[in-house]
């Protein structure tokens, strides 16, 4: 018999609440920050929210991942090392993490999963960090899947990849620019979002090759076309990104997916889900419905182009939405589209004009394909429209949306004056309980059973639904001794599983083991001494402290950024193709308000890399 492979869809929560939502809808874990050291500063919890959180994961086997994935500074370590004790205390699956430092504190055997701020690219990098006994790696979302396969190839511990959301530019854990221009560092969770600003494009002596597009920002991630390829090239656990993101945007995004990942492993035998319980949904999800910055591919099918479109949200960073149509005509505050979607008052539309700027309008009236707004735009016939709020959708979200359930098969018998009853569910937790009656039962001069098992079924606001009822022996039971006996069994069910509840624990690391590089820049982010020492045991023979480290860093011509998206590519002028759209100069600069970056490619490694120009320029 083979072994099923266990497949995980992995949400986002800002808090416990959304959390929960997460699992109603279909989430197999949730990754979540705790008050502290996560890489998403607005997205804190207290360890009692989290420990809410957890109990409720816990009841479907859904697992919890709390994020302690910032650099940490010496005079932090304590602190971190103390939360890590809570968190486990209130019994959290896993810590995501990104400084090796946290190898070397004093843990409690909880698992540890290796952070896409790890920058996870390579074969070597993967085998380093199995063996330093990381249960789980989160590969950079850059990779291709011949490379997730390569890197899958080489080591057993589950793999853990991005599915869908929003984009870094740069490498994850590599992206210096904010804590260079502001003092937020990325890596503490205080990212400035210098990808997401309007930049004019410049050559050398100041020309304005383009003027106010946000040429660094990438579009949303969309690998919902792919997900059995990337199951096929070894990626396990599929993650949604979006810490910040709001609950409607949680429970759609998650049960698109949801039911995306259902029917592939409902049609192979080799793969599982990891959790239990089936998750039923008022609505039909669809993707566009969220916020997003129209979708990409990114470099999931290699460095093909996305199907011929842009990675790049260059006239906006803000939420495209769902296509609609294109205008026909506009008179006045009238509007009319060619398009049949229904809309209704209060939706919220956008539109990308002639000239590439983005705005938005909300409609204040529709009489058939014709829309009337309140206010004045400068929309014109052709120009494309888009839905980013849709009412009728977010009215729907904005109530329960979903529930699960675990199936349970009920039989009741009785010996005696015992009548027992045996619940076992589909997470193999089992139990049989009885009451003892005062006198041995009569048979029932009627049928009974059929009332008996409606009894048993009445599991109200419990996780379960009766997948089968099995009463042997057609007896006179009063209702009441039957609700009792449900009652005591469900309860003494649930207690069984939350004892049995196993957590993974931390694996050991391979003391010998070599770091696949010699030396580390600064990019590496090595913050604190532990850090040090543990690269130096694992033979790295020189490093650069992280930035953070050094209160004013001269950062001229240093790398701030390293991305695998081209921006000479995504505009049509790459120096290795042929047969480019258009020629642009070399250097190019990008220029917001008083701060200037140079645009530099190293195209023997497809890279492009965004370093701070010299004063003067």
């Amino acid at each position: 018999m083979i072994k099923s492979r266990k497949i995980e869809l992995l949400a986002p929560a800002k808090d416990a609440t959304i959390g929960i939502e997460a699992i109603k809808h279909g989430a197999d874990a949730v990754y979540i920050g705790a008050n502290a050291f996560g890489a998403r500063s607005q997205a804190g919890n207290d360890i009692n929210d989290i420990k809410r959180l957890v109990d409720f994961a816990h009841q479907y086997e859904a697992r919890i991942y709390c994020t302690v994935n910032t650099i940490v500074y010496d005079h932090e370590l304590n602190d971190v090392e103390r939360m890590i004790h809570k968190l486990y205390n209130a019994g959290v699956d896993a810590i995501i993490v990104q400084d090796m430092a946290l190898l070397r504190l004093d843990l409690p055997p909880i698992a540890l999963h290796a952070s896409t701020q790890c920058d996870i690219r390579t074969p070597e990098k993967a085998t380093f960090l199995e063996k330093m006994g990381f249960s789980q790696l989160v590969l950079a979302r850059e990779l291709s899947l011949d490379e997730i396969e390569e890197i899958s190839n080489k080591v057993k511990v589950p793999l853990e990849g991005f599915c869908h959301g929003a984009l870094c530019v740069s490498y994850s854990g590599r992206c210096q620019i904010s804590q260079a221009l502001r003092g937020r560092s990325a890596n503490r969770g205080e990212c400035a979002q210098f990808c997401r600003l309007s930049y004019d494009l410049e050559d050398e002596n100041g020309n304005k090759l383009m003027k106010s597009k946000h040429l660094l920002s990438l579009r949303d991630f969309n690998t919902s076309d792919s997900l059995e390829q990337m199951i096929d090239a070894g990626i396990s656990s599929f993650k949604i990104e979006g810490r910040l993101k709001d609950v409607d945007y949680v429970k759609n995004v998650v049960a698109y997916y949801k039911n995306a990942l259902d029917q592939i492993i409902i049609s192979r035998d080799d793969l599982a889900r990891s959790s239990f319980g089936t998750s039923t949904l008022s609505f039909a999800p669809v993707l566009e419905k969220s916020f997003n910055r129209s979708f990409t591919h990114y470099y999931i099918n290699g460095r093909h182009p996305n199907n011929g479109t842009s990675m790049a949200s260059i006239h906006t960073p803000k939420s495209q939405g769902e296509y609609l149509g294109k205008v026909v005509s506009v008179k006045g505050n009238t509007l009319t589209l060619d398009s049949t979607t229904p809309l209704a008052n209060g939706d919220g539309l956008s539109y990308i004009d002639s000239d590439g700027n983005y705005d938005g309008f909300r409609v204040n009236k529709v009489i058939g394909n014709q829309i009337l707004i309140k206010d004045s735009c400068s929309i014109q016939s052709g120009d494309r429209v888009y839905r980013t709020f849709d009412k009728a959708f977010n009215d729907i979200l904005s109530k329960p949306s979903a529930y699960r359930r675990i199936d349970i098969d009920l039989t009741m018998w009785s010996i005696g004056r015992q009548l027992c009853l045996k619940a076992s569910d589909e997470r193999g937790s089992s139990v049989v309980h009885s009451i003892t009656l005062n006198e041995e039962l009569e048979v029932a001069l009627k049928p009974q059973k059929e009332r008996q098992k409606q009894v048993l079924s009445k599991l109200g606001d419990t996780i379960f639904t009766v997948h089968s009822c099995e009463i042997k022996g057609d007896y006179f039971i009063p209702v009441s001794i039957i609700a009792q006996l449900r009652r005591e069994t469900i309860d003494l069910l649930e207690r069984s599983h939350r004892m049995a509840y196993q957590r993974e624990l931390r694996k050991p690391e391979t003391r010998n083991t070599i770091f696949p590089y010699k030396t580390l820049e600064s990019a590496d982010n090595v913050a604190n001494h532990i850090a040090e020492q543990f690269y130096k045991e694992h033979g790295v023979d020189s490093f650069v402290p992280a930035i953070e480290c050094d209160e004013m860093p001269t950062l001229e011509n240093h790398p701030v950024m390293t991305t695998r998206y081209c921006l000479r590519r995504e505009l049509g002028a790459c120096l290795k193709e042929k047969n480019t759209k258009q020629k642009l100069p070399s250097p190019l600069f990008l220029r917001n308000g008083k701060t200037l970056l140079q645009v530099n490619c190293n195209c023997s490694r497809c890279e492009m890399t965004i370093t701070i120009a010299q004063k003067g320029r």
